[in-house]
């Protein structure tokens, strides 16, 4: 576990403070005195700093370190494969590992979802749907269908298409104006409904703005299997099924971004499976390759990918290094791993008893609500569990960035704490996590949420 952060002035730190710029990050928060997080090696379901101290990564680096840090025979997959082909585009040329590739992720993923466009991750993966969804209604003569319903809080990215489905008014504000069609409906965030709401509310909300924008100008409906940002929404019962019947019934596609549910995140390989509906396109990325080289894809059905295959069609649309073959061979070792450990199964088989830790911390005063599937969960903290009452935006600011981040860290684990929404935790840890990484991470959260509460709240 780690210990009380060092000040020491390396190297490495005065060169990250002049020369790197990290994402999504307050630079100006780093000096001699506050240390740069460097992370220097990882192995299994830990990481650690230049100082030697060990983390449990409870975020996975970032949704995407599915099968664990450290696993040899993905460098040698990628070794073998420099040797055979060190690159070749897809541009109008194919490769063996990207059409093995292509053919393995058609053979899991569900319905005619047949079609695969490789990308070098999530938000081009998002951004590929997005420019297939307005293309293929203007290859059917319907060009004026070019809108895109997304949810409140959601999170698809920061490309600028991906931009205008995400839901998120802050990440929005220093780019605008957005893309023209992102239209935002409320999210499935059930601990803030009234009781008597009706469970289809949120699914209904989706048909009213299809129908206050007009059907014949809606291209697509983009949403997670559980919402990330807000802290892990899971759908009430029976709201995917009728989100499928509402977009058939109004010629929208579907898209399932699945760039954090997929590849067993929610045990399964594809999220839309846990919750039983078949999307038009399913975007994927992170955990693809488990994070050991960048990739992702857009998968889209049969139908979707018709127009596109007949006579001079094309979707004039692509990425130099989308589907490059050593990150393809990175994710055929990594599906064999899915296979040979059974890395679904494990989650489903040890949801259950890393869901019962984090429900144990309800009798914590801050802890409001347990929420999420598989091994993506969040705690949602609050002022008042009676009232719910939530932190304003100052409060927040003292609890999160504050106190429990640096807190947490300190402590030895790596979650994340966030306000997108209401002030949440969120953990994702590795898909190999068991009982003992469970039993590490309640110990910090009992004693860090406590101390929140007695310190920053009370």
């Amino acid at each position: 576990m780690a210990t009380a952060s060092q000040s020491v002035d390396t190297g490495l730190q005065q060169l990250a403070r002049r020369h790197l710029w990290m994402h999504f990050s307050r630079m100006g928060a780093y000096d001699a005195d506050h240390e740069i997080p460097i992370i220097s090696r990882a192995e299994g379901c830990y990481v650690y700093d230049e100082h030697g101290n060990r983390y449990l990564d409870g975020l996975s680096g970032l949704f995407c370190v599915n099968a664990g840090h450290g696993r040899s025979e993905y460098g040698e997959a990628a070794a073998r494969q420099v040797e055979e082909l060190d690159f070749y585009t897809l541009w109008s040329y194919a490769h063996p590992r990207a059409i093995e590739l292509a053919a393995r992720l058609a053979s899991l993923a569900p319905g005619e979802l047949n079609r695969v466009f490789f990308t070098n991750g999530g938000s081009e993966a998002v951004e590929s749907a997005l420019k297939l969804s307005r293309n293929y209604h203007r290859m059917h003569g319907k060009g004026q269908k070019h809108k895109l319903i997304a949810r409140e809080v959601a999170y698809h990215g920061t490309s600028m298409g991906a931009l205008s489905a995400t839901g998120i008014t802050e990440l929005r504000t220093q780019f605008e104006p957005m893309t023209p069609g992102g239209c935002h409906v409320p999210n499935t965030n059930v601990y803030r409904w009234p009781d008597d709401r009706e469970p289809t509310w949120a699914a209904d909300a989706i048909e009213e703005r299809i129908v206050f924008e007009g059907p014949e100008s809606v291209a697509a409906v983009i949403l997670e299997p559980v919402q990330n940002a807000g802290g892990c929404f899971v759908p009430p019962d029976g709201y995917f099924q009728q989100v499928r019947e509402i977009c058939n019934r109004y010629d929208v596609l579907m898209i399932s971004d699945e760039v954090i549910c997929a590849w067993g995140r929610l045990g399964h390989y594809f999220g839309c499976e846990r919750f039983d509906y078949v999307p038009d396109i399913i975007t994927v990325a992170k955990a693809l390759t488990s994070a050991y080289a960048p990739m992702g894809a857009m998968i889209a059905s049969d139908t979707v990918a018709a127009p596109f295959m007949e006579g001079n069609a094309s979707f004039a649309h692509g990425f130099t290094f989308a589907g490059h073959p050593v990150a393809a061979a990175v994710a055929m070792a990594n599906l064999d791993v899915y296979e040979r450990e059974d890395l679904c199964g494990h989650v489903l088989a040890k949801e259950g008893e890393f869901r019962q830790m984090l429900e144990s911390l309800r009798d914590l005063p801050i802890v409001g609500d347990v929420r999420g599937a598989g091994f993506f969960q969040a705690i949602e903290m609050v002022k008042d569990k009676d009232t719910k009452e939530s932190f304003n935006d100052e409060e927040s600011e003292r609890l999160l960035r504050g106190f429990l981040s640096a807190e947490l860290y300190k402590r030895g684990l790596i979650c994340r704490a966030d306000d997108r929404g209401d002030p949440v935790i969120q953990l994702a840890p590795p898909l190999i996590a068991d009982t003992e990484q469970f039993e590490e991470i309640h110990d910090v959260l009992s004693t860090v949420l406590a101390e929140a509460w007695d310190q920053v709240v009370r």
